[in-house]
């Protein structure tokens, strides 16, 4: 058994961080060797598999709670419009109405179609919707704008008030002289690019049921990224302490960056309940989810780059813009490569729409698009291989090695087209490449505990949520792998803010966030369970060791792991593990090759295989994490080929609000995926990579396209009708 040390950490409880000073095993804290870990790393089915398929992993959705009432929000059917007046009163007077109440009052000004007005609760889904029909609220219109293009318009109609522009200043950056960089270049291409709005199109819509307690507290179902940050909030809006609120998220069905906090839905399910004094659901429609909860904003991009004879990015210039709606949008950029002198500038342009929000790599896949193509339509002017014009200004070792991983994979020695457009017969094939960059890393504040009982049993617990990766697995294989023992052996739990603290899942960073922790508690576990044997069966400690296969060695003698533990104290053994940064790694490359084909005759795009090469720094679960790879290439073909928000300027309402009309990739759209997870002896430590597969794969398509067909398409999605424009600006095509 190691010797121990004192050190500082962090605790949270009760919403109160403070430092303490505690002891621990005096071990190295490392992920150890790949070959002396059993679980970790390998290929691992889920925990809650079975779970799942059978029906019992229950989700918001599923709450079903005695004497729960139903709740709808009331929207504003304007772009934007002055609420003159609002009558609850006749809802309040239908059967089975139990409360009703405004969300904003007379006076107020409603900024986008879908914004909220008034909320009842109602003994059933169908009295709930008839009530908020009966709501009678007068509006007076007033002058809305939907379009970035018109928003920027010096006669625009104001979206915030008169007082605030629609154009806002957002990033910038200047560095060396763009004008000699232009001068002395042996090509320059100068174009614009466009990437659209998307929808987070979550399978389960945000929501929440809210339920007070005799104590005084409320508990929360929640379809949340952040357990713990969501019950603060709660707190917050119920004027009680956190340790009265409990907020539950077991599954979830989707959030890609779209459900932190309870939102105006949920802060309207608490006020019902508190007046109607019974549980209330309120789960948002899918025309509501897509009007209000949030989009990934649209880019737009005049880009002018510069290269000398070698391939060498020597200048950049672009200036953009993109709309959030109500909300904010800005990308970074220039992305990846070096690119010598530089100047660039954005803006957000507010519109009348609901508010971006977070989604997958907030901003990375619109910045990969804008300057993946300008990237390439250079390397072409320059009469180069676009692989190697990359590999040239890419200053990153790693994504260099996935490079020459993935050109192997997708076959870019056969498949390359030194002259794009010239291949035979009505539908050509191509193929692009593609990077991305994301940080991934975790932070502290996570808190694990680990109790070891009597009969054998260890629990592992943390108020983490599983956004569907595979978070219980993990814990488990983890677990299991410092005590010897099989994964079915420990019981991991998740999903609760009474569990030990943990930040939210975003950017990626839950993995490095937790699994650091949960080895941590893991270590302390082990120490203290030795510790304890020691004492009860009167060994000197350093007589005591636990082997692989959970067998105790108690001085001369052996102990089956089982028989061990029934030598603890009555109640066992309980430990507490805190995050430590050795165990975490930030920064993660990934690399994306895509083969397409294009009709000629159609404009018609088929993407026939991706590879995606991406590190990860020491996985979890190769299984899972395949598994999340596909997902994010799956989504960035959806980027490519179908989703476009479309919003009517006459109106100002959103046209596809539905799955029927908003075009998500189904299975005739799906290609061969091949994820190819990279490791690499350095890796010492976890990151995340849930956001940096989506960021290159619409690039990748892109690139293939024009690789395919000699025709650039500049904006997304690749529908039919914009390679058939751009078909039609390429010289001696233009009657196509």
């Amino acid at each position: 058994m190691p010797k121990t040390k004192k050190v500082k950490s962090t605790i949270t409880e009760n919403g109160e961080t403070r430092e303490v000073e505690i002891e621990v095993p005096d071990v190295e804290v490392s992920w150890g060797k790949r070959e002396d870990r059993k679980n970790v790393g390998s290929r691992m089915t889920r925990v809650d598999g079975a779970d799942k398929v059978t029906g019992r992993a229950k989700y918001t959705y599923d709450i079903d709670l005695p004497g729960m009432l139903w709740g709808r929000i009331l929207r504003s059917p304007h772009a934007k419009a002055r609420i003159t007046a609002i009558d609850l009163e006749p809802a309040k007077r239908m059967p089975g109405v139990k409360a009703a109440m405004t969300l904003k009052e007379a006076g107020a000004t409603v900024r986008f179609a879908g914004d909220e007005v008034a909320a009842i609760a109602a003994v059933s889904p169908e009295v709930a919707e008839d009530a908020v029909r009966a709501i009678r609220v007068t509006y007076e219109p007033l002058p809305f704008v939907v379009k970035e293009d018109a928003a920027r318009a010096p006669d625009a109609p104001r979206v915030l008030g008169n007082d605030r522009p629609n154009v806002e200043p957002g990033r910038a950056r200047s560095e060396g002289d763009v004008n000699k960089a232009f001068a002395e270049a042996a090509a320059v291409v100068e174009a614009e690019y466009r990437a659209q709005a998307r929808l987070h199109a979550c399978l389960e819509t945000h929501g929440h049921v809210v339920a007070r307690q005799e104590d005084g507290g409320i508990k929360v179902w929640a379809s949340t990224q952040a357990v713990h940050g969501t019950a603060d909030e709660f707190a917050a809006i119920a004027g009680i302490p956190k340790d009265k609120v409990e907020v539950v998220c077991q599954h979830m069905g989707g959030g890609f960056g779209a459900k932190f906090g309870p939102g105006a839905e949920g802060r309207a399910a608490y006020e019902l309940a508190k007046l109607a004094g019974a549980p209330v659901k309120l789960m948002l429609q899918r025309r509501e989810e897509s009007e209000a909860a949030g989009n990934a904003p649209s880019a737009i991009m005049k880009v002018k780059i510069a290269g000398a004879k070698d391939g060498t990015i020597t200048g950049i210039e672009a200036s953009g813009y993109g709309t959030g709606g109500i909300g904010g949008a800005g990308v970074p950029f220039p992305y990846i490569y070096k690119t010598g002198s530089q100047k660039v500038t954005q803006e957000t342009v507010r519109t009348n729409i609901g508010p971006s929000n977070s989604m997958r790599a907030p901003g990375h896949p619109q910045a990969s698009f804008l300057m993946e193509s300008a990237v390439d339509e250079l390397a072409y002017k320059l009469g180069l291989d676009p692989l190697e014009l990359r590999m040239k200004n890419d200053p990153s070792a790693l994504r260099q090695a996935e490079y020459k991983i993935g050109a192997e994979r997708i076959g870019w020695k056969q498949h390359w087209n030194p002259t794009p457009g010239k291949g035979q017969g009505a539908k050509v094939r191509g193929v692009g490449v593609a990077s991305a960059t994301w940080g991934g890393g975790g932070g502290g504040g996570t808190q694990v505990d680990v109790k070891i009982s009597r009969d054998g049993g260890v629990w592992v617990g943390v108020g983490t949520q599983d956004l569907g990766t595979g978070v219980r697995t993990f814990i488990a294989a983890i677990v299991a792998d410092e005590f010897g023992l099989p994964r079915e052996a420990v019981r991991p739990e998740v999903g609760s803010s009474k569990l030990g603290n943990s930040g939210g899942s975003g950017g990626s960073t839950t993995t490095p966030s937790v699994a650091p922790g949960v080895k941590m508690a893991a270590i302390q576990a082990k120490f203290d369970f030795l510790q304890a044997l020691a004492k009860a069966t009167n060994e000197p400690p350093d007589k005591v060791e636990l082997l692989p296969g959970g067998v105790v060695t108690n001085g001369t003698k052996q102990l089956s792991w089982k028989e061990a533990c029934k030598r603890l104290p009555v109640a066992g053994v309980s430990s507490r593990g805190t995050w430590v940064p050795e165990l975490q790694q930030s920064g993660v490359g990934g690399v994306q090759f895509a083969h397409a084909e294009v009709d000629m005759e159609t404009g018609r795009v088929r993407v026939l295989k991706i590879v995606c090469v991406q590190d990860c720094g020491i996985p979890m679960n190769k299984l899972t994490l395949e598994s999340q790879m596909n997902g994010g290439m799956i989504q960035g073909l959806g980027f490519a080929l179908t989703e476009d928000r479309i919003v009517d300027a006459q109106t100002g309402r959103l046209v596809n609000w539905n799955l029927d009309e908003y075009k998500l990739p189904g299975p005739w759209e799906m290609p061969v995926f091949e994820p190819i997870v990279y490791e690499y002896p350095e890796a010492k430590g976890v990151s995340g990579v849930a956001e940096p597969v989506v960021i290159p794969t619409a690039s990748a398509i892109a690139n293939a396209v024009y690789n395919a067909c000699g025709a650039r398409v500049r904006s997304l999605p690749l529908i039919p009708k914009h390679v058939l424009e751009a078909m039609g600006r390429v010289p001696g095509r233009e009657s196509a």
